[in-house]
């Protein structure tokens, strides 16, 4: 049996933390859901400008769109939701066979938007309503003011991807703005079934930013022991009274999802973030390369304890190393909003000089 479907087997979702129109045109994301037990996709501005920039496959829909006067973000909503209606097509009898649970596809709103929380549900639901698809999740960041948007889109029925999420705290606070959403839902008499989201923990950057400020032997473990701490908030959360409550009209669990799962340090297994996160009712959206790799030489290792393991262990031993967790998870999250501007104003800049070109012939 393939290691991919191996972790299928064990109610782990793989995801493929990539698109692009070279992809779908070719039969590539549909090989992937054949062969790799691929059951859902993620994107972010970085994905969308490699995928522009670096091919010739968006240049006629480019010509096409800029002859009709759409140009920036317009434009650049225009392709990114063609690429995901395909793939979302493409992953909805999953959808329709899991009843929602997971066949889903991922567009982020502006990240310039991370700190306008009224503005960021106004793009949510524009781009909600644009779509046309019921397995769209829209990508919000669960910074402070990302927090009262992702509340609002849950109870007006939009379905939610909280990205940006770092600490077992900010986790918690997305589990506390999806839950209010749907005690609004309630309250109003509105079906809790019909409300999605999920919960996106990046775990690699802590890795990161921490590899060249500890000694080999605490090197790449930062991460695990983070996303362990937040497994353990994750299992609480749904075995609390108040989840209960809204379970039994029938709410659909906020599932927790590993981002950021490639890995960062040469020195370190390309399956790292893979083979040390195996857990039920959780999904892992990983780069091609990564599920590549974990399909030609996957290994699993143990499940997720459910009480977090050596978590607060390992914890402590960074801590005695002069790193405050709660303080480069704030800086983490804080840099990873700035990063997706950079991103964002790359992309953009890319469509100008690419849309300019075309024109020009």
């Amino acid at each position: 049996m393939k290691p991919t479907q191996k972790l299928h087997d064990l109610r782990q979702s793989l995801w493929l933390d990539n698109i692009s129109r070279e992809m779908l045109d070719k039969g590539v994301l549909k090989k992937y859901i054949d062969e790799y037990s691929v059951t859902g996709l993620t994107s972010n501005p970085t994905i969308f400008d490699h995928a522009i920039a670096r091919s010739h496959f968006y240049d006629r829909s480019i010509l096409e769109y800029s002859h009709k006067g759409l140009d920036g973000e317009e434009l650049f909503f225009q392709l990114a939701i063609e690429d995901l209606r395909r793939a979302a097509d493409l992953f909805l009898p999953i959808y329709e066979r899991t009843f929602g649970k997971d066949g889903w596809v991922s567009l982020e709103v502006s990240p310039l938007l991370a700190y306008d929380a009224q503005n960021t549900f106004l793009e949510a639901q524009r781009l909600h309503q644009m779509f046309q698809r019921p397995n769209l999740f829209i990508k919000i960041p669960g910074t402070k003011e990302g927090l009262p948007a992702i509340e609002k889109s849950i109870f007006q029925g939009i379905p939610i991807n909280v990205t940006l999420l770092f600490t077992p705290q900010h986790y918690l606070e997305a589990a506390e703005a999806y839950m209010r959403g749907l005690e609004r839902r309630m309250a109003e008499g509105l079906p809790l079934e019909n409300a999605f989201s999920v919960a996106s923990l990046f775990v690699s950057r802590w890795d990161k930013a921490t590899m060249n400020r500890v000694g080999d032997s605490l090197r790449n473990q930062l991460g695990i022991a983070i996303a362990k701490k937040t497994y353990k908030a994750y299992r609480d959360v749904l075995e609390s009274e108040r989840w209960k409550r809204l379970a039994q009209k029938k709410a659909n669990t906020q599932l927790l999802l590993w981002a950021s799962t490639g890995t960062k340090d040469p020195q370190a297994s390309d399956i790292l973030y893979v083979k040390n996160l195996v857990a039920s009712d959780t999904i892992n959206t990983m780069p091609e390369e990564t599920l590549l790799a974990f399909a030609d030489h996957g290994q699993i290792g143990e499940v997720l304890p459910r009480d977090g393991g050596n978590a607060d262990e390992i914890i402590a031993q960074y801590h005695q190393q002069g790193i405050s967790v709660d303080e480069l998870g704030q800086q983490l999250q804080e840099e990873g909003a700035e990063s997706f501007v950079n991103s964002w104003n790359d992309l953009l800049s890319s469509l100008k000089k690419k849309a300019s070109l075309l024109r020009a012939f």
